[in-house]
């Protein structure tokens, strides 16, 4: 438990903060998910859309410290490749 004036401060701090951060991170995963269920109903036009609106949310996270830089770029190599795939199938 807090017990200087700082620390708790702090402590209060950490508590918006994280709160904040989890909106962040669910509206990401959210465009995440669709992505992936327009891949997985096999529309490729419409998961590339999705991609493409996707991708600077992605970006923006990482640049906010929300998610790790190499986690979205992984993310958005996979993604990219099963449109790729989709496209050419």
């Amino acid at each position: 438990m807090a017990n200087s004036p700082q620390a708790k401060k702090r402590a209060r701090q950490n508590e918006t903060n994280r709160k904040h951060n989890a909106s962040l991170r669910s509206m990401a995963r959210t465009y995440i998910k669709k992505v992936q269920a327009n891949i997985e109903a096999n529309k490729p036009e419409e998961a590339q859309a999705a991609f493409l609106k996707a991708q600077p949310i992605m970006d923006s996270m990482v640049n906010k410290g929300v998610f790790a830089k190499n986690k979205i770029a992984r993310q958005k190599s996979r993604l990219s490749a099963r449109i790729k795939a989709l496209k050419s199938a």
